[in-house]
């Protein structure tokens, strides 16, 4: 009997010994620290957005069309028929909520690359304007952290403005992904959807257009600034019929975020991206950024590098019912001119050397 205490006693003493090492070990493990902890955060809120915009649209419809063939079809059925019944309303204003703008997560994602927004002049909201976004970049970072969150504090910089950004009409054809848009405050790119912003919600609008689009998307590289812009004049013409005021901007930094795979102006696969933009509405870029364990590693993610999106002063624009090609060419004039001002001013202080010079095709 003693031997059978004894031989307990030593177990329970080399279980309490096995236990304190256990502790002693798992306390000497260093706990993340708040760096790692908002590191790791902003790295979520960066790949939340990226699979959001690559994604969700494709993933839903598929979703939707498995269902059909389910026990659940009426489900499909019946969001088809809402979305029949609901087909103009993104270019009738959208369903806009305000408290998306405000979520956290945006935070984390402005702090990720960062992303700053700089004021040069004031916006009066007794007028309407149409902001010209360049340059385009694989994503639209810049554009899409400054006028659809509220990260970057634009209601405060420009007090009684509402921003919008316009995106490809058939992302609003995509399951989902339209709603999802919608309550970002995102408008189709199109007549009606930017002229009903301009003329049926009062003034103070702002209507954010990335104006080179996909096009400008297949010369995006580091070190390369070229925009497509010279025939780019229906945004010139909108304002012009509405009187709303010019204002470019320019996201320093936006085209380092990926590293592309470009190919030579009359190669086949230019041919092949260039034919595609037309018949899709936009281009297949073969890109790459960072993974997600490590910066070092090849992924889909962008790189985190500094984005400085400057707002420009306004080019004053009347309302002109029709206005004539040699006015549109005056005032598309005016705009390029202001934008040149714009990045010659503020190149040298957000990265790029006083040799650098803006190419417009």
């Amino acid at each position: 009997m003693k031997t059978i205490i004894a031989a307990c006693s030593q177990n329970l003493s080399g279980s309490r010994a096995s236990i304190q090492t256990a502790l002693r070990t798992l306390l000497a493990v260093p706990w993340p620290s708040q760096r790692d902890i908002g590191s790791a955060l902003q790295l979520l809120a960066v790949l939340q957005w990226v699979l959001s915009f690559l994604l969700l649209g494709i993933v839903s419809l598929l979703l939707l069309i498995y269902l059909l063939f389910t026990s659940l079809w009426l489900i499909p059925v019946l969001y088809l028929a809402w979305i029949i019944f609901d087909w103009d309303t993104p270019e009738k204003g959208g369903r806009r909520l305000s408290c998306l703008r405000r979520w956290t997560v945006w935070k984390h994602f402005r702090d990720y690359f960062p992303v700053k927004l700089v004021k040069t002049h004031d916006l009066s909201p007794n007028h309407n304007y149409i902001i010209g976004s360049h340059p385009h970049g694989i994503l639209c970072v810049g554009a899409f952290c400054n006028f659809i969150t509220g990260s970057t504090g634009f209601e405060e910089l420009f007090p009684g403005i509402r921003s919008f950004l316009t995106t490809l009409a058939g992302n609003f054809r995509l399951p989902l992904f339209r709603e999802y848009l919608m309550s970002g405050g995102l408008f189709p790119v199109t007549r009606r959807a930017i002229g009903y912003l301009l003329s049926q919600k009062g003034t103070g609008n702002a209507v954010a257009i990335v104006i080179g689009g996909a096009a400008e998307s297949l010369s995006c590289r580091p070190g390369v600034t070229t925009l497509i812009l010279k025939n780019r004049k229906g945004f010139v013409r909108m304002a012009l019929r509405h009187g709303a005021f010019l204002v470019p901007s320019f996201s320093f930094g936006e085209n380092d975020l990926f590293r592309q795979v470009v190919f030579e102006e009359g190669s086949w696969m230019r041919s092949v991206q260039r034919r595609f933009q037309k018949m899709m509405g936009f281009a297949p870029c073969l890109f790459y950024g960072r993974g997600l364990t490590s910066c070092r590693s090849r992924g889909f993610l962008p790189y985190a590098r500094p984005i400085t999106t400057v707002v420009g002063e306004p080019v004053a624009v009347p309302k002109v019912e029709n206005p004539s090609r040699e006015l549109v060419d005056r005032y598309h004039e005016l705009y390029i001119r202001a934008l040149l001002k714009l990045f010659n001013e503020n190149k040298t202080k957000y990265g790029l050397s006083e040799s650098d010079e803006l190419h417009i095709l």
